[in-house]
């Protein structure tokens, strides 16, 4: 199961969401609103943002994060928002 860090909470706390570790296939996060479940975003076959700076460093983990929204740019649906906005 995914270890959700303080960046990812702080994140969705900005977007007044809660999140959990998900149970879902290989989904890392659950986002509710309202008390009422949204999405589930991350793979946890794949890294994010804070796994990139933890094992490689702040600037690595900075380089990463521009070119996942450059692949992610055209993403406008609400899985997408709550990825970059949370993960990233």
């Amino acid at each position: 199961m995914f270890k959700i860090d303080p960046y990812h909470k702080e994140q969705a706390k900005k977007l007044n969401v809660l999140i959990q570790p998900s149970d879902k296939g290989y989904s890392k996060i659950d986002v509710f609103k309202d008390g009422k479940y949204v999405t589930s975003i991350g793979d946890t076959r794949y890294n994010d943002f804070i796994s990139y700076y933890k094992n490689n460093g702040f600037h690595y983990a900075m380089e990463r994060r521009k070119l996942y929204h450059q692949r992610h740019a055209k993403d406008n649906n609400i899985r997408g928002f709550y990825a970059k906005n949370i993960l990233w």
